[in-house]
């Protein structure tokens, strides 16, 4: 057995950035796969205005200048010089992160199961050749992503029930504009969406995601699909060839408030912080995860509890707005995505740019809201006059 303040499980962005935030305290962070950031399990797309703010370095990004996005016979071009997006090379970026961990981070390392002891916890891991081990520590961050397996252990919450499951094939391009980005929506990705994103190191990444158990289509089944029609060539995307696939999953279920649970914190896709409208956290998860080594670093429950205050006010209302985009898309039929798409041609880039990110003014608020009333009232009158209204 070895002790350490704090036992950070997940060597993603969240448990990442805690470590780097952390002053003054021992710990150890421990993650399932051999290296930190491989595979890949995430399509790194995010903002510029935010990696910047957040510090990350240039060449660990491709920036986007615009968005293409297409439902089965429609498309729409949008221009986003003013607020472009960033395609992050992710293995680098969790290497970047790594760098400035203050962990000991012990890799190809699994969490088995965690109990409470007095004084803390004791929580078992298993590491390939080494057998099982044990780490007593006071705290525990449990940023071990859908799987929340520190929370499952202690009977603290559960893995969700609900989630998006994604597929990609990353591989080498010749001319295709890489500061050019491109979504797609229908029948190839029906309950979810399609993506192809450039890196800044030659390859594109395209990608189908689903939501669970709102489709029982396989990603992969889909995947296939697209690559039989013509709608590749349709969107000018080149073909794979000598690809290299991805996947991942993440949770897709509405944000829940509870974040501190004593002495067990939770942050990242542990803590539904991905955006439920694209599903993009990276950003968010870096933050947060900064923020919560700053409070655990002060040593006190009063910090703890201002931080989960901070996340809530930042992150609560909107996500709540955005889990409700969430669910009435997953029930969208391809009819339903032609006339979504007609709507987007109406708005202006700023506010479309807005929606996909999940940052809601109070406008867009309001105007989401009352947009669902006047659904609930239409389908209501329908069902008292026989759909005639």
């Amino acid at each position: 057995m070895i002790e350490t303040d704090i036992l950070i499980v997940g060597g993603g962005p969240a448990g990442l950035s805690v470590s780097a935030q952390l002053k003054g305290l021992s710990s150890v962070l421990v993650h399932q796969d051999r290296e930190i950031g491989k595979p890949v399990r995430t399509s790194g797309g995010s903002w510029l205005a935010d990696v910047e703010r957040l510090g990350i370095p240039e060449d660990l990004y491709q920036r986007v200048d615009q968005l293409d996005v297409f439902s089965d016979t429609r498309e729409l071009s949008v221009d986003i010089r003013d607020a472009p997006c960033v395609v992050l090379d992710i293995t680098r970026l969790y290497q970047w992160l790594a760098s400035k961990a203050t962990s000991e981070i012990h890799c190809a390392t699994k969490f088995l199961r965690t109990e409470k002891v007095e004084g803390g916890y004791v929580s078992t891991v298993r590491t390939p050749g080494k057998g099982e081990w044990q780490i007593k520590s006071r705290q525990i961050v449990d940023a071990s992503g859908w799987h929340c397996i520190v929370l499952e252990s202690l009977g603290l919450n559960t893995k969700p029930v609900r989630d998006a499951v994604g597929i990609e094939y990353e591989y080498p391009v010749e001319n295709f504009d890489m500061n050019r980005a491109i979504l797609f929506f229908g029948s190839f990705a029906l309950s979810g969406y399609g993506w192809a994103f450039p890196t800044n190191y030659g390859t594109i990444r395209l990608g189908v995601g689903v939501i669970r158990p709102a489709s029982d289509e396989s990603p992969r089944d889909m995947m296939n699909k697209l690559l039989a029609s013509n709608q590749l060539a349709r969107m000018g995307i080149p073909a794979p060839e000598g690809e290299h696939v991805n996947a991942g999953t993440i949770p897709s279920v509405a944000y829940e408030k509870e974040l501190v649970y004593g002495d067990v914190i939770r942050v990242g896709d542990s803590a539904n912080m991905a955006t439920p409208t694209l599903g993009e956290g990276l950003r968010i998860c870096i933050e947060q995860g900064r923020l919560l080594g700053d409070a655990l670093s002060k040593q006190t429950p009063r910090a703890l509890k201002a931080w989960e205050r901070q996340a809530n006010g930042t992150l609560a209302l909107k996500y709540r707005v955005g889990f409700w985009v969430n669910q009435a898309a997953a029930k969208y039929t391809t009819a339903n995505w032609e006339r979504s798409l007609k709507r987007m041609e109406k708005l202006p880039p700023a506010e479309l740019m807005a929606y996909f990110k999940n940052d809601f003014s109070t406008g867009m608020i309001v105007r989401r809201v009352a947009l669902l009333v006047w659904r609930k009232m239409k389908d209501r009158v329908r069902g008292v006059f026989g759909g005639k209204v």
